[in-house]
């Protein structure tokens, strides 16, 4: 997460551990003198911390993962976005013009602390959706401006197809992100998962779920949604997107979801958290923040959200409603494929995103069934 008014989870503390606050602050004009540095809700990728000092407060960041080339690129990137209008918080320069602090081998990044809440789709009326998919289309149209097309060569640039890399559809893994498939975007078809290894896989998760010695309600629920893909496989098998031409890629944030969206009232203050920035299909972006955003509890998207967020996309970016319906059966796809928080919790025990399996679980089962109508408030 970036700067966020999320509360601490602590009054005090010493910030990020092995790393001296006052080490850090010299490093950057006017910044002060440490107060205090408070944890906020911690992310799946990086951990943030509002740091209060002398001079005010900021956001300081410690990179998990990525290095000082990478982290800098996306710093860089914010701040021509800024210039061009779209609501970023930029990292401070330190003194001699760096974005990045690297101390003990860690990476760190001091943001302007902005003021502001997280709104997910049940808050966002109509008018607001529309606002939110012709702000993500300013996001894509003004990617393409600042950033250089060489750099969609590099193997920093983020997840390639079908990886994915926000909390509620899990974290950008395997092949996809490796330096030679990313070199290799524009010339690699689509390859969408194989139904065949993800009954393999459901065959393991059922083994794990059903073998635990003292199971629970999540345990329960999982062996229900396991045996209840499996059978959705077996009927749609025949609808896996074959392979074929690349789909419309660009620069895309990568990770556009509700905790790194800050409002201000009614208004969006900050895109935050642009770790994942990198060259992706645009439109599965764009299907991908609206089955975060607009998800209810139950599994079900608001498709009049939906349809109002879309085609003000359509309209911001100059996309098409063909290539929006077919990112929609790719995704689809792609998520009746996915067990990622299974396999955190039974292959890594790993149970950070647990609380997030029941909706993305019914999601996917409701998708399916509702398969016309979703491609309709997408494309109609």
């Amino acid at each position: 997460m970036s700067a966020a008014s999320t509360t601490p989870h602590a009054s005090h503390g010493a910030g990020p551990p092995g790393l001296p606050l006052r080490t850090l602050l010299r490093r950057y004009r006017n910044a002060g003198d440490p107060v205090s540095c408070e944890p906020v809700a911690q992310g799946l990728l990086n951990r943030g911390y509002r740091l209060r000092t002398t001079h005010g407060a900021y956001f300081l960041k410690h990179h998990l993962d990525g290095d000082h080339v990478s982290i800098a690129r996306q710093h860089r990137a914010t701040q021509r976005l800024q210039k061009l209008g779209v609501p970023v918080a930029p990292p401070v320069e330190s003194a001699d013009g760096d974005t990045v602090a690297v101390i003990g081998g860690r990476c760190y990044a001091l943001h302007p602390w902005i003021e502001g809440r997280h709104r997910d789709g049940a808050e966002l009326t109509a008018d607001a959706s529309r606002r939110l998919g012709g702000l993500l289309g300013l996001v894509h149209t003004r990617l393409d401006e600042v950033m250089e097309p060489s750099l969609a060569d590099s193997p920093a640039t983020g997840p390639a197809y079908g990886a994915t890399a926000h909390p509620a559809a899990g974290p950008a893994t395997g092949p996809a992100n490796s330096p030679t498939a990313l070199s290799r975007l524009s010339e690699l078809p689509y390859l969408s998962p194989d139904p065949a290894d993800t009954l393999a896989l459901i065959d393991e998760l059922l083994l794990l779920a059903r073998g635990r010695t003292h199971a629970d309600v999540f345990d329960r629920l999982a062996e229900h949604r396991l045996v209840e893909r499996r059978g959705l496989l077996e009927r749609h098998a025949h609808r896996r997107p074959p392979p074929g031409a690349v789909p419309a890629t660009g620069w895309v944030h990568g990770d556009f979801h509700p905790l790194n969206l800050l409002y201000r009232g009614a208004e969006p203050a900050a895109i935050v958290d642009w770790d994942r920035l990198g060259v992706q299909p645009r439109a599965e972006e764009v299907v991908r923040a609206a089955a975060i955003f607009f998800v209810r509890p139950t599994g079900e998207l608001e498709l009049t959200k939906v349809r109002a967020y879309a085609r003000a996309y359509r309209s911001a970016a100059g996309t098409c409603a063909a290539e929006l319906a077919a990112a929609v059966h790719r995704v689809w796809w792609e998520r009746l494929n996915d067990f990622w928080i299974l396999r955190w919790r039974y292959q890594l025990d790993d149970r950070r995103a647990d609380p997030l399996f029941a909706a993305v679980s019914a999601l996917a089962v409701w998708w399916t069934r509702e398969y016309d109508a979703v491609c309709e408030a997408f494309a109609g």
